[in-house]
């Protein structure tokens, strides 16, 4: 697996990657997270993706030239969270290729971004993610060496808040 910088050339293979990830939570009736809707349907998110490939600092993960990863991070949460108290490195998105689930990609990006974490200095990274139906995301993150911070909920218009829940982990 090779990592590299990520550009805002690399829309098209995100959205890939979140519309099989949409399809596949979709397809085991967890939507939600992020919906049954695709996120290259959605421009609103589309846009959202842009913006961090543009802005941020975003990782790539190839494997035989085939973009099979990607993470953001930058120096500050998504608006919803409340900045920390001290400087940090937020990831701020993870996405992997299911196809490849249980290869090591989404843990190789992790650990990029606690080295790009240590060489900016800060002493902490942070994330947030979905909390809601078995809230096995959680787990995922903790098995990345993240704790649960605590938990929160985003008002989105709709009948429910969204669930979230902000872990970190100590550089």
């Amino acid at each position: 697996m090779h990592l590299r910088d990520g550009s805002v050339s690399d829309l098209p293979a995100a959205m890939t990657l979140l519309d099989a990830a949409v399809a596949w939570l979709a397809s085991q009736g967890r939507t939600g997270q992020w919906g049954a809707k695709p996120f290259s349907a959605i421009e609103a998110r589309v846009e959202q993706i842009r913006q961090m490939l543009s802005e941020r600092t975003a990782r790539v993960a190839e494997e035989n030239g085939e973009v099979v990863g990607l993470c953001v991070v930058a120096d500050e949460p998504l608006p919803y969270v409340d900045p920390a108290p001290i400087p940090e490195l937020y990831l701020q998105l993870l996405v992997t290729d299911r196809d490849r689930s249980g290869s090591g990609i989404g843990s190789t990006l992790v650990d990029d971004a606690v080295d790009i974490a240590r060489e900016r200095g800060v002493k902490q990274m942070r994330l947030d993610c979905y909390a809601g139906d078995d809230e096995a995301l959680i787990g995922v993150y903790e098995r990345f060496g993240f704790t649960l911070e605590r938990r929160f909920t985003v008002d989105t218009g709709q009948v429910e808040p969204w669930p979230g829940a902000i872990l970190r982990m100590e550089i």
